[in-house]
């Protein structure tokens, strides 16, 4: 789907969280961060919940403010 975040994949390392964009390590989530993460991961979009730890700033395009 154009303007999703696609290639994402997580796993857990001992009492980390890995997040990879295809196939190249993109972070890494220590402590209360890989913990919210997990518990998150399965409620909605993984990979609109990567991208935002990732990148921190991403944005789905329907969650884009209009500029008037």
């Amino acid at each position: 789907m154009k303007g999703r975040p696609s290639g994402y994949s997580w796993e857990v390392r001992g009492k980390e969280v890995v997040i990879s964009h295809h196939g190249h390590e993109a972070t890494v989530l220590r402590g209360a961060k890989a913990i919210k993460f997990v518990q998150e991961a399965g409620k909605g979009n993984e990979q609109l919940l990567m991208a935002r730890h990732t990148t921190g700033t991403y944005k789905a395009p329907d969650e884009r403010t209009r500029k008037s």
